[in-house]
C-alpha cells in the first residue's frame, strides 16, 4: 500500500501562487508514476500533470508554462508548483500513485485532496 497526504491547498487571487505538496509513506516511492489530477464540482477528474519513476514530466495544455510537477524521492515527496492562477484552476486537487508491475495489473492510489480556491 501507498498512503499519500496531499498539502499546500488553500485559496489564493487570479495571478497569484501556490505550491501543493504530496507526502507518501508505506512503500517504495521511487517505483511509482506520480501525478497530480484536479477535479471540480460537475466535473471529470483531470490530469493536472505527471512525473514518471524516471523524472520524466507531462502536463495539460492548461496549465503548462504556468505549474511545475517534480518529485523528491529523497523525501518521499511530490510537488506541485502553481503560477499565474486563474479562476479556472478552483478545485479539488488529488496526489497519485501508480504503477504497472506487470503487463495485466495496474494499481492506483489517491490522496484525500486538498482544495484550491482561486477567487477575487
Amino acid at each position: 500500500q501507498v498512503q499519500l497526504v496531499e498539502s499546500g491547498g488553500g485559496l489564493v487571487q487570479p495571478g497569484g501562487s501556490l505550491k501543493l505538496s504530496c507526502a507518501a509513506s508505506g512503500s517504495i516511492f521511487s517505483l511509482y508514476d506520480m501525478g497530480w489530477y484536479r477535479q471540480a464540482p460537475g466535473n471529470q477528474r483531470e490530469l493536472v500533470a505527471a512525473v514518471t519513476s524516471g523524472g520524466m514530466t507531462t502536463y495539460a495544455d492548461s496549465v503548462k508554462g504556468r505549474f511545475t510537477i517534480s518529485r523528491d524521492n529523497a523525501k518521499n515527496t511530490m510537488y506541485l508548483q502553481m503560477n499565474s492562477l486563474k479562476l479556472e484552476d478552483t478545485a479539488v486537487y488529488y496526489c497519485n500513485a501508480n504503477r504497472r508491475p506487470v503487463l495485466d495489473r495496474r494499481y492506483d492510489y489517491w490522496g484525500q485532496g486538498t482544495q484550491v480556491t482561486v477567487s477575487s
